[in-house]
């Protein structure tokens, strides 16, 4: 199979990408679903879809905000600015996601923790997000750098590169077992699971970084980065009392 991977269906190739996309979404909320119906949510159903939209609406602007901070600095163009709406990283939509929850809680007076439900769902969704991202080749900017190590893949411009989506889904794997492996012996407090999610996702964003052609910076890091530290120091109090006996 070749990379970028573009199917023909009656003629017209096929965004690999966007189909996989939109097809995280359905699948990840169907097993949200799933889940949901297996255990017993002390939040109300009403409660629940104001967190939903409020995640929803939170994602929507975190995607898109951070997107642009990947590189704030480009033209005004038509062109560019197209480009522009159309910009959107994991990153922004889940930080941007966490954000419109807690907005949504304070605004309807919920006080119970939301997240464990979402948090196998994501995973899966952005697994099969990746998916895409990986058979896109350099149609997506999620390749690394140039690189003579036994990794090195051709993504579409003959060059050998870190297939830095594939890393992801190996990572992605292992989070999704190793999370399940403590939520079952772990003794976890409602909310943690997700806490957990976030900073060892986040954590690895922060360090795969480093293998990408990143094009805009400050002090030395990019802006995914800046947002994993931001993350990261959002949950530090998780972080310092973390006890998985």
């Amino acid at each position: 199979m070749q990379i970028p991977f573009e199917p023909q269906l009656f003629g017209y190739n096929i965004n690999v990408h966007l189909v996989l996309e939109y097809l995280a979404f359905f699948i990840a909320f169907r097993y949200y679903v799933f889940l949901r119906r297996k255990s017993t949510d002390v939040i109300s159903s009403n409660n629940r879809l104001s967190i939903i939209l409020g995640a929803a609406l939170g994602a929507l602007i975190g995607s898109r905000l951070v997107g642009f901070l990947e590189n704030p600095l480009i033209e005004f163009t038509q062109e560019n600015l197209i480009n522009l709406l159309n910009t959107k990283t994991i990153m922004g939509g889940l930080f941007g996601g966490l954000l419109g929850v807690e907005f949504a809680k304070k605004r309807i007076g919920e006080k119970q923790s939301s997240g464990d439900l979402f948090t196998f769902p994501i995973i899966l969704g952005i697994f099969i997000g990746r998916v895409g991202c990986f058979l896109s080749g350099i149609n997506e900017f999620t390749y690394g750098y140039e690189t003579n190590s036994v990794f090195g893949m051709d993504l579409g411009d003959g060059v050998l590169r870190h297939p830095t989506s594939l890393y992801e889904l190996v990572f992605l794997i292992v989070l999704f077992f190793g999370l399940k492996k403590i939520k079952n012996k772990a003794n976890l407090k409602r909310g943690d699971l997700f806490k957990w999610f976030m900073i060892f996702y986040f954590g690895f964003r922060f360090f795969i970084e480093f293998l990408k052609p990143n094009v805009f910076y400050v002090f030395g890091l990019s802006s995914i980065q800046i947002l994993c530290i931001i993350c990261l120091l959002y949950y530090r109090n998780t972080i310092v009392k973390a006890k998985f006996s």
